[in-house]
């Protein structure tokens, strides 16, 4: 539930809270625990998600904790939040909002732990996209703005990040004489071959297809297959379709033998929208095993798709794929740059990038690179930016390493204002998360709100597992106040933030 002015006075809140618990015995979590940011309509909202992540929280880590304790394993269990940092499992099923996008920042603490530098940008290339953010001593750059969940406005606090549909799987087609990368992701044909023993055989059978219906469906390196999940609520195309495609990769062109016509793209796509069928093509994981660089698995597939597709615009396969390669790490870069400069159009981006002047980028922070063969693409990357770009050792486990790395954060903020603007100089209330409280006198109010931070901190630390002895507090004050005002300040905040790390629990 969320109230007007909540963040600023949460004791309707609390109060309402406690009604609705007494009554439904449900959770119940209050617009101003999830943010003290003003704005009642994007901390409602919040409240809303929030509330209805509950439910599938609670199953998720019920049956991970099930698991653990099957496995004969006691420790205590954290959770990575959105921001990079940790929290404990019970506040985790109270707030799991703050869960989201966790994944993109263990990649970032795993980029600095691995590479040892605090400050940093960080390319995370997976198998669907590319994330771009930035370390700043250690700590995540937060977004001012609040995470965007489902099209819906936050006030959750997380990290400032980039995506890009660039990654591993990303498929790789062509058309009108040029090579394009994604947006969809498809099973690349050498993890294909890998799995499905006749695909080597049905993709060395693939014939070219005429230039003038090639799209992204339309490939001689394409292929469907059914995904396994049960078809409802479709037109009669969409069945039509589907019962042409079995649980074994078919070509587009098997397809349409059996359906005796092309099927219409706009109807694949529906599909591949609605997981119904997977598609399977030519990715950069394929380049790479054609050029000898990343070679897990089915070199001759992955060969294969190359030459039905370099024929197209009269390449051989491997200037064809080091094409792919240069195309991949220049979508890093425009990532990358469009990200350190957000207010700079994508033009101008592409321009620099593309070698159009004489000029070049030039970072004074290194870039650190994470995900699979990330290698492959450093030295493409180097001759386009100039900067230090680093790939550090288990670049590809670089997640992994990052939510084992997190610190337990937290930060209070408590107002301070003077009850009265007609008696500035007395009578002061101070806001915090547990409610309002009143003072006479100014400094009293100031120690009073540094103390209550001070307390909630190491309350929450301790929860984490962490000691007191392991975590560092800082207090600041921010004020407001006219010119030339000689009273104590219009409006003060203390802000007061705890850095934990649990790393410690391990070495002791």
């Amino acid at each position: 539930m969320s109230a007007y002015f909540g963040a600023r006075n949460p004791n309707h809140e609390l109060q309402v809270k406690e009604i609705v618990k007494d009554i439904t015995g449900m959770p119940v979590v209050c617009g101003h625990e999830l943010s003290l940011e003003l704005g009642v309509y994007e901390r409602a909202v919040t409240a809303v998600l929030n509330a209805q992540l509950i439910p599938i929280t609670h199953h998720f880590v019920s049956s991970v904790i099930k698991d653990i304790k099957r496995r004969g394993i006691n420790a205590r269990m954290l959770m990575l939040k959105c921001d990079g940092s940790v929290y404990n499992i019970e506040d985790a099923l109270e707030k799991p909002i703050e869960t989201i996008f966790s994944g993109p920042a263990a990649s970032l603490l795993g980029a600095s732990y691995l590479s040892k530098i605090e400050t940093c940008a960080v390319i995370d290339v997976g198998g669907t996209s590319t994330d771009v953010s930035m370390l700043h001593n250690g700590v995540p750059e937060i977004s001012t703005s609040g995470a965007v969940v489902g099209g819906w406005k936050t006030r959750v606090r997380a990290m400032r990040m980039e995506t890009s549909a660039t990654g591993g799987d990303s498929h790789i087609w062509v058309s009108d004489d040029m090579i394009h990368i994604g947006p969809r992701r498809v099973i690349p044909l050498c993890v294909a071959s890998a799995q499905y023993p006749e695909f080597a055989g049905r993709l060395k059978k693939s014939r070219n297809l005429p230039r003038t219906l090639m799209d992204e469906n339309y490939q001689p390196t394409k292929f469907f297959l059914r995904t396994g999940y049960e078809a409802a609520g479709l037109d009669e195309q969409e069945e039509e379709l589907i019962s042409a495609i079995g649980s074994e990769p078919a070509s587009i062109a098997e397809i349409s033998v059996l359906l005796k016509k092309n099927p219409a793209t706009k109807v694949l796509d529906s599909l591949i929208m609605k997981r119904l069928i997977q598609g399977i093509g030519f990715t950069p994981t394929d380049a790479l095993h054609v050029l000898g660089i990343y070679t897990q698995w089915d070199v001759n597939a992955a060969e294969m798709g190359a030459s039905h597709l370099s024929r197209y615009i009269q390449k051989g396969k491997y200037e064809f794929c080091a094409h792919v390669r240069e195309l991949v790490a220049r979508n890093m870069a425009a990532d990358l740059m469009s990200f350190i400069l957000p207010h700079h159009p994508e033009d101008m981006i592409a321009d620099l990038l593309n070698r159009t002047y004489p000029a070049k980028f030039k970072l004074e922070i290194p870039v650190v690179l994470l995900g699979g063969p990330v290698q492959a693409h450093a030295d493409e990357l180097r001759s386009m930016i100039e900067a230090e770009v680093v790939v550090p050792d288990f670049a590809e486990v670089g997640n992994a390493v990052g939510a084992l790395a997190g610190k337990g954060v937290k930060r209070i903020e408590i107002t301070i204002m003077p009850a009265s603007i007609q008696n500035p100089d007395e009578d002061f209330l101070v806001f915090s998360p547990l409610g309002r409280e009143r003072f006479q006198v100014y400094s009293d109010a100031v120690d009073f709100a540094t103390k209550v931070g001070k307390e909630l901190v190491l309350d929450y630390e301790k929860r984490c597992g962490i000691l007191e002895q392991d975590t560092q507090i800082t207090v600041s004050r921010k004020t407001i106040s006219p010119e030339t005002w000689p009273h104590p300040p219009l409006e003060t905040r203390v802000i007061v933030v705890g850095v934990g790390n649990p790393m410690m629990l391990l070495k002791d």
